[in-house]
């Protein structure tokens, strides 16, 4: 009984010393720059993504939240008629925000992400980034998407904000070991 009760004080030992390595490796690939992950996700894709960014980085997570969710309904891109399409089809749209009130200031680096929608990043996207001062800020675009590629949205952020220093965008769709194997390059 003895044995077994040590063999257990090992293990969980061995457990804490592993996730405390870890907590490491994270604070030295920081390279001391703060970081925000700011996502806008409707259906938990571009969140999961963005979560695991958040766990390579040691970034502080940001979900873009619109005061009016978006329903099932809202994102049928089908519909002509439909909250997304309407929004989308309007480039003056700007959804209102809810959610904490962020202290932009406090980062050095802001991952933003988004889902494709009608080959641009949503309108929520816009409002966020026209709600903040991002100056000397760099901000890092990252998407997911069922069939578009992230390209058109990024020439249109940087078309749109083009005081804004754009770091080098990536559309993330195989899932989160290639978001934190690119998130490692990224903040290296």
């Amino acid at each position: 009984m003895k044995s077994i009760v040590l063999t257990l004080l090992g293990i969980i030992s061995f457990s804490f010393s592993l996730g405390a390595q870890k907590q490491s490796v994270n604070s030295d690939v920081q390279s001391g720059k703060k970081i925000l992950v700011a996502y806008f996700s409707c259906t938990g894709t571009t969140e999961k993504v963005a979560n695991a960014i958040v766990e390579v980085t040691g970034g502080k997570p940001y979900k873009i939240t619109p005061a009016d969710p978006y329903t099932s309904a809202d994102l049928n891109w089908k519909d002509k008629n439909s909250r997304s399409s309407r929004e989308m089809s309007d480039e003056q749209s700007r959804p209102v925000l809810s959610g904490d009130v962020l202290n932009v200031k406090d980062y050095d680096i802001v991952f933003l992400g988004y889902p494709i929608w009608w080959n641009l990043c949503p309108r929520p996207i816009n409002t966020f980034i026209e709600k903040y001062d991002f100056s000397g800020k760099t901000i890092i675009p990252f998407a997911t998407s069922g069939s578009s590629s992230i390209i058109n949205s990024i020439k249109y952020l940087k078309k749109l904000y083009p005081q804004i220093k754009w770091g080098e965008g990536k559309l993330l769709n195989n899932g989160t070991g290639e978001a934190k194997d690119w998130a490692k390059q990224i903040i290296k």
